[in-house]
């Protein structure tokens, strides 16, 4: 027998055989067959989705460092920051400046470089992402880096409060701390005058962020930036529309912060002689406010507060200067007359009115065009002066980018500190770009904040004594910062923005301040509301500088006087040796003088939105009354297995807890020393 081959038939099913076949099957397995086919396609489809699903996750590592990593989140477009091993959120960015639903492909165009990882949006940017040194000891950082392929394109990135504080940035008219609960539309990222801008930027300002999650994010200062501020939201990054420039970033992570990133190193400084009595008297001539001033020190010496200094406005010291133009030691003693046992302070600006003495007296020589800023000239033209309004007046102000005209304004500074027998010189009028304010191009070396890091750099030489109005880049330098002014009344615009003020000073470098005048010296809805000012008080005699501008005795009635005399004797005696002590931390650490409750609880949620408590040093906690009519709070003590003593009552209270209903009538602000 030979076996035949069992043949394998490879064609079609007979059309005639399946058709008579299916033609027999009764009407219930026809029923059956097709449940079954459709059954088949549903798992197979299903399979083949969570197939895809399980191959391409929503969120794609494209670069990992020791202690963290970066990835790419489909669907919204967005960069995220995870801290390694456990992959614990850090930060998420959302990205604005291309289609969100475009995810970077597997491919990376620096494959070769395990330190970078780049991907260009053809048509719209390119994103660069690379591990950059680390700025501090223990911690890492990435580089960020966008650059638009086209004109058009403008470049957003912004960053989610999503269970994150965030710390920093500019100073506004209504301090928030956190930043989460400010509200601001995009604008330029420089400083400015609150008063004429209340909706702007203030004076104080940097290009630095901290979140509570351990990330710093800082800007590089050669980037324009336009900054918005979204109430629990997002704050958002932004470069100018129409001008192609690169939006360039460093985000930092660390296992010790917040508690420990700040580091804003500084030459030593003398506390400023407290407290400072603001000269309100009449200015019309020389001999009115001589009488004046004179008149204020006898009231002082009568209501025994004859300590300090008097402050005399810009208005004031330009009419005692066009009197006593040429010093002399006799002119120089009746000066020092004027306010003795009292130290003065005159104040001066880099503007000049264009009828002014000052500014009419530069122009002989031809020299105008040098010593003021001016307009870019036409070919074959010559420079006009960048007029702007200063105090309600026609204003040329100071070329800072001009040797001459820096050291003729810096000599004039001197000739009148000296002529007028001034221990401070208090310079207004340093913030602001006079440029951007009127749409006409700066020089590269006054864009942005230039002008006020090239003046402030200047004013810097003439000493200790010497405070100005505004800081940003400058909290190296031995200089007071003057407050921003602050509404006569309860809200953030007024006492309750004084703390989230002095917190972000401080953080931002910023620790010798001088603070508004007690009670505000804005008008708001309670002036002269002696509550107010008791409260105010209670707070200020635990800064750097004590301020008034209402005398106590105008405001209030005698124990509002005593209560004055004994804050001051507690500041001199109290406060100003901390201060001492905790600006050689500042020096060597650079971490800052006043801080706020998550620095000894760096864990803990609920430390990180308290505005109404800070910390002097690590070793005394201030929590005053800052609601009207109240004479109870709660107090959150920070740094769990810290002990706490009431400096009023002596008791003892654990840290890590909250104090709930303390009494703190209105004679009394609580303080706690660890």
């Amino acid at each position: 027998d030979r076996t035949m081959p069992l043949s394998r038939h490879t064609g079609q099913i007979p059309e005639s055989t399946w058709t008579l076949g299916f033609r027999e099957m009764t009407e219930p397995w026809k029923g059956a067959v097709g449940c079954l086919g459709v059954a088949v396609f549903f798992a197979m489809t299903i399979g083949i989705i969570s197939w895809q699903a399980l191959e391409q996750s929503p969120e794609e590592w494209v670069l990992r460092g020791r202690d963290a990593g970066m990835l790419w989140e489909r669907g919204r477009g967005a960069l995220l920051l995870r801290a390694l091993p456990a992959g614990r959120p850090v930060l998420a960015i959302a990205v604005g400046s291309v289609p969100a639903t475009e995810p970077p492909p597997p491919r990376d165009r620096c494959w070769h470089d395990g330190g970078q990882f780049c991907y260009s949006w053809e048509e719209d940017a390119e994103l660069r992402l690379s591990l950059e040194p680390p700025a501090a000891p223990g911690t890492e950082c990435y580089g960020v880096r966008w650059s638009p392929l086209r004109p058009d394109v403008t470049l957003k990135d912004c960053f989610s409060m999503a269970n994150v504080s965030w710390y920093g940035g500019p100073s506004i008219r209504a301090q928030r701390w956190p930043l989460n609960g400010a509200e601001s539309p995009a604008q330029p990222l420089v400083s400015g005058d609150l008063g004429t801008n209340p909706d702007g930027f203030g004076p104080v300002l940097e290009r630095y962020f901290l979140g509570s999650t351990g990330v710093t994010v800082t800007v590089a200062p050669d980037v324009s930036l336009l900054l918005s501020l979204e109430s629990h939201r997002q704050f958002c990054l932004e470069t100018p529309a129409g001008r192609a420039q690169p939006l360039h970033y460093q985000l930092c992570v660390s296992a010790d912060c917040p508690a420990r990133c700040p580091k804003h190193l500084t030459r030593n400084f003398p506390p400023c002689r407290s407290p400072i009595w603001r000269y309100h008297g009449p200015e019309g001539s020389a001999a009115r406010i001589k009488r004046g001033l004179r008149s204020l020190v006898r009231r002082l010496k009568r209501h025994r507060l004859q300590e300090g200094v008097v402050a005399l406005g810009e208005r004031g010291t330009a009419v005692l200067a066009a009197a006593d133009l040429v010093p002399s030691e006799r002119r120089k003693r009746q000066a020092l007359a004027l306010v003795e046992p009292l130290e003065l302070s005159i104040t001066l600006s880099p503007y000049a009115g264009v009828t002014s003495p000052l500014f009419l007296r530069s122009l002989r020589g031809g020299e105008a065009a040098g010593y003021w800023l001016s307009r870019q000239p036409r070919p074959g033209g010559s420079s006009i002066p960048l007029l702007t309004a200063w105090k309600g007046q026609l204003c040329a102000r100071l070329n800072v980018t001009s040797e001459a005209a820096l050291g003729w304004f810096l000599a004039r500074a001197r000739r009148l500190r000296q002529a007028l027998g001034a221990t401070y010189v208090a310079f207004e009028g340093v913030e602001g770009n006079s440029f951007l304010e009127q749409d006409v191009p700066a020089p590269a070396e006054l864009a942005g904040d230039g002008y006020t890091e090239v003046l402030a750099a200047a004013l810097a030489t003439l000493g200790n004594g010497t405070v100005i109005s505004a800081g940003t880049r400058s909290s190296h330098l031995p200089l007071f910062v003057q407050m921003s002014p602050l509404r006569s009344d309860w809200s953030h615009a007024g006492l309750k923005g004084l703390i989230p003020s002095v917190l972000h000073y401080s953080l931002l470098g910023y620790n010798f301040f001088i603070p508004d005048a007690v009670g505000g010296s804005m008008a708001g809805a309670t002036p002269g509301d002696p509550e107010l000012f008791v409260r105010w008080l209670q707070i200020v005699t635990f800064l750097p500088v004590m301020a008034f501008g209402t005398p106590p005795w105008l405001c209030c009635d005698a124990w509002v006087l005593n209560l004055t005399r004994q804050c001051i004797q507690r500041h001199r005696d109290f406060v100003v040796p901390l201060l001492l002590k905790y600006s050689e931390e500042w020096q060597s650490l650079g971490y800052p003088i006043f801080r706020p409750a998550w620095w000894l609880s760096p864990t803990d949620p609920a430390a990180f939105t308290i505005e109404d408590e800070f910390l002097i040093g690590d070793e005394v906690l201030v929590a005053p009354i800052t609601e009207k009519g109240q004479t109870w709070r709660d107090i959150y003590l920070p740094g769990e297995g810290h002990l706490w003593l009431d400096t009023n009552t002596a008791r003892v209270f654990d840290g890590g807890t909250t104090l709930r209903n303390y009494s703190a009538g209105l004679a009394e602000v609580p303080v706690f020393v660890k």
